[in-house]
């Protein structure tokens, strides 16, 4: 799958992406930037230093420290948006955390934790816009799953099972917005992160960078991009994960 996306522009468009501070959010807050979008950085730290980066560059950005499990921190950062710039056009569910152990090691605790920021983080986001995409006809939103989730992980089952609820939730949300101009989509990522370090060996660490993601993330937020489409990306190689029904 090609993903060319330089004539691709956000110009007056507003975007929030969550997780922003390091890593695939500041990737693709720097992107967004770039072509011309309006940025929410969202994160628990290093938000502003993104900001920092984007105003440097000419673009407009604002920081917010909201957890994605906090229904109200995350209402917050939409009012303030709203306030601000008057739309959000885009939303980039990118947090996410790992608390990698064996299912029989793993603690209730340890298990939840992590369903919290990625599944019940991802809808508390994705439900504080999705009736100001409604009402404005026109919406994109990415989910971000995970190998993990697909295809499974050793010692991952609280993280591919929240991975794999990004399609589910996917899957819905698609037929629920069409008529609304919503896109929905998800992203399944491979790069070298905080997350991955020490996970792969270093020369395809060396390759799999943010910015080889971000190109595909371009495409699935764009006006004319796709709905329900799971964008395998690392690397700068992409391809379309389909589900088969078989016999």
């Amino acid at each position: 799958m090609s993903a060319d996306t330089s004539p691709i522009r956000f110009d007056d468009r507003v975007a929030i992406v969550t997780g922003a501070g390091t890593g695939l959010g500041r990737s693709h807050a720097l992107e967004l930037a770039r072509r011309g979008a309006r940025v929410v950085v969202n994160d628990l730290g290093g938000a502003d230093n993104v900001v920092a980066e984007i105003v440097a560059a000419g673009g407009q950005a604002m920081a917010h420290g909201a957890s994605v499990t906090d229904e109200a921190a995350v209402q917050d950062m939409v009012d303030q948006t709203i306030a601000k710039w008057g739309r959000i056009d885009i939303l980039i569910n990118n947090a996410g955390i790992l608390r990698d152990k064996t299912f029989s090691k793993m603690t209730l605790e340890e298990f939840r934790a992590v369903i919290d920021v990625h599944t019940w983080g991802t809808v508390v986001c994705t439900k504080a816009v999705w009736d100001h995409m409604k009402n404005a006809g026109y919406g994109r939103i990415v989910m971000t799953a995970s190998s993990s989730g697909i295809y499974g992980n050793f010692g991952q089952a609280n993280y591919g099972m929240a991975k794999t609820s990004m399609i589910g939730f996917m899957n819905v949300l698609h037929l629920e917005g069409q008529k609304y101009g919503i896109n929905v989509n998800t992203l399944s990522p491979t790069a070298h992160t905080q997350m991955t370090e020490g996970l792969l060996p270093q020369a395809a660490l060396d390759l799999m960078t943010p910015q080889s993601v971000t190109a595909g993330v371009m495409y699935l937020v764009s006006e004319n991009g796709p709905s329900r489409l799971i964008l395998c990306a690392g690397a700068g190689g992409y391809a379309a994960a389909r589900i088969y029904e078989t016999d």
